[in-house]
């Protein structure tokens, strides 16, 4: 009988043992979740925000000869502006790296395809950001539809686009939606295009979710910076 109560001490020993590990572990994966879904984008927020006022700056000391594409630098080439996505403007800077998408911002490809600036005569201008944490500022991409504006902002120069086409998923190998011509979207010919790209389904990067949009006409920015009709509200 003695021996029986030692096993069963012995055994609910082993069991509460085993449930505090338990509650421990899941309080760490709690607060990671945290970390990774909030925390991060706190962080990424803050330091969009810094980088932002930054480029307004150095646009405002600007010389007036100076064009968009001695603009082009590793402090950012403009603002992106989705209304659909309602997340408020997105700096842009050089590349698609965590490095860089981890500070709130949307980067433009320069691998595997290189991507075309909005002021060239034709090509694909191609943007990546994160959906989730470190800012997600594409978390709310599904919610843009065919025929949404989408704006984008340079220090001269306002660049209206208009959304003509999605993929809701592909491949995360699948390069050809960067094509100069992105004949997956329906365009045979060359043009001005738009392309977005970020991971999906959400809370994962197994696949990428898609759109596609058109340039429309351009816009001069006036001393007040009026922003253009499509983003008036």
């Amino acid at each position: 009988m003695a021996g029986t109560d030692r096993t069963r001490r012995r055994i609910a020993a082993v069991v509460s043992v085993l449930g505090e590990a338990l509650i421990t572990a899941g309080v760490i994966m709690a607060l990671f979740v945290v970390y990774s879904l909030w925390w991060t984008n706190v962080l990424a927020d803050r330091e969009a925000r810094r980088q932002g006022d930054h480029v307004r700056d150095n646009w405002a000391k600007a010389p007036a000869a100076t064009g968009p594409g001695a603009l082009d630098t590793k402090d950012g080439i403009g603002f992106l502006h989705v209304p659909a996505m309602r997340n408020g403007e997105v700096l842009v800077k050089p590349g698609t790296g965590s490095g860089v998408l981890n500070e709130g911002v949307a980067g433009y490809y320069r691998d595997p395809v290189k991507a075309a600036m909005p002021w060239d005569k034709q090509g694909n201008f191609t943007l990546a950001a994160h959906r989730d944490g470190h800012g997600a500022k594409f978390h709310n991409i599904d919610k843009i539809k065919v025929g949404d504006p989408v704006v984008f902002e340079t220090r001269d120069v306002w660049y209206v686009y208009k959304v003509y086409g999605e993929l809701k998923e592909t491949s995360r190998y699948n390069v050809a939606v960067l094509d100069p011509v992105p004949k997956e979207s329906g365009r045979t010919q060359p043009g001005r295009y738009l392309t977005l790209t970020t991971c999906t389904p959400v809370y994962t990067s197994d696949y990428r979710y898609i759109v596609w949009a058109e340039l429309q006409r351009t816009e001069k920015v006036d001393a007040k910076r009026t922003p253009p009709k499509e983003l008036a509200g």
